[in-house]
């Protein structure tokens, strides 16, 4: 394997120095479009919080920032994830608002009906099946809580189609798949949107 593919694999699971590297570059790499999935949660006030495949911890850090009143829960199953996520949110660790965890998606260590939002950025392409997941992202959420989903990948442009040759494990999903797999887990009020400019998707749905 190439060093290129090996980096870019990292994608799915950050593992040692290219595992850093990847984790620090996600980071700053997709904030804008992060901000831009944000930008579509309209109207909640969350008081608690679970960021899914959390990465390097910047979206938490800025999800706090957003809803000061939240106690947030990350969660992500690279142990260098995780390590990074703790270090950039340390002071509101600190604070109590924020706890940071390595766990799987399609066994979540959190309780049944006790968060208000889910997100996950740039991350359901590795999930291990998304109606399992999804489900379990159902159980955790509160009646009538909110589950974000983020895409850089419509699941049909060039870019995403050609990453997911080359990263062992990755599917891009169209906004047709994550709504059928959300309608199955019991979501309702499912909101699909595509950015004017670039194949990035957005897709809201509620509990």
């Amino acid at each position: 394997m190439g060093l290129f593919k090996k980096y870019v694999n990292q994608t799915r699971k950050p593992e040692g120095f290219l595992g850093k590297l990847m984790v620090d570059g996600m980071n700053g790499g997709h904030a804008k479009l992060a901000d831009w999935g944000m930008s579509h949660l309209r109207g909640i006030t969350p008081e608690t919080i679970a960021e899914l495949g959390c990465g390097g911890g910047r979206n938490a850090a800025e999800l706090m920032q957003r809803y000061p009143q939240a106690q947030l829960t990350a969660l992500d199953y690279s142990p260098v994830s995780v390590e990074k996520a703790k270090a950039l949110n340390a002071a509101v660790i600190e604070a109590g608002r924020c706890t940071v965890l390595q766990g799987n998606v399609a066994f979540l260590p959190l309780e049944d009906a006790s968060f208000d939002l889910a997100t996950a950025f740039e991350t359901i392409y590795f999930w291990p099946g998304l109606p399992t997941c999804f489900a379990e992202v159902y159980r955790v959420l509160k009646p009538g809580g909110v589950f974000l989903i983020c895409n850089e990948s419509d699941g049909t442009d060039k870019t995403g189609l050609k990453f997911e040759k080359i990263i062992d494990g990755m599917k891009c999903y169209t906004a047709e798949e994550i709504t059928s797999a959300l309608c199955a887990a019991g979501f309702s009020e499912v909101r699909i949107d595509s950015h004017p400019d670039k194949p990035w998707l957005t897709v809201v749905g509620r509990k």
